[in-house]
């Protein structure tokens, strides 16, 4: 199973760097692309529309203020979409997390912290974990050596 990565603007990849650290960290396979739901929407339901069939379990979309992209992506699949607000100048990201968070009924966008591409991708992960038993045995570790760290950190 795969991950789509989708960004409204160059710009936000270096946020969203931090998912494809954590996808490539669990092994999960993953595509990033840069479509915009304003300037490329036809390439953009093209893109996403087609997931499903090609082997994906869900979907991050990432933007910043209206931050209409992970709603666009919700509504060409049924997919998965995790939102990732992405901080802007003006209102620090609030606007895009609004934007993301107040979806109509019936077409669902997850959503993390402003910036929390991270997250994003361990939400993807735990969601592909219900049947992988490879991942979920990856997220144990990995919870584990959170909790060890932390305890460390006590003990210094």
């Amino acid at each position: 199973m795969k991950v789509g990565i989708v960004m409204g603007s160059v710009s936000d990849r270096k946020v969203m760097e931090g998912a494809s650290e954590i996808l490539r960290e669990f092994g999960v396979e993953h595509e990033v692309k840069i479509l915009s739901a304003h300037r490329t929407p036809a390439a953009l339901e093209e893109w996403v529309s087609g997931l499903r069939q090609r082997g994906f379990a869900a979907v991050i979309a990432a933007a910043g203020g209206a931050a209409h992209l992970a709603g666009v992506c919700a509504a060409f699949t049924t997919l998965p979409v995790i939102g990732v607000p992405i901080k802007g100048r003006s209102t620090e990201g609030l606007d895009s997390l609004l934007s993301m968070v107040q979806m109509p009924s019936g077409i669902p966008v997850a959503c993390v912290a402003i910036d929390g591409a991270k997250n994003a991708a361990l939400l993807a992960i735990e969601m592909m974990a219900i049947t992988n038993e490879e991942l979920k045995l990856k997220l144990d570790n990995f919870r584990e050596m959170q909790a060890a760290m932390v305890l460390a950190n006590n003990e210094a």
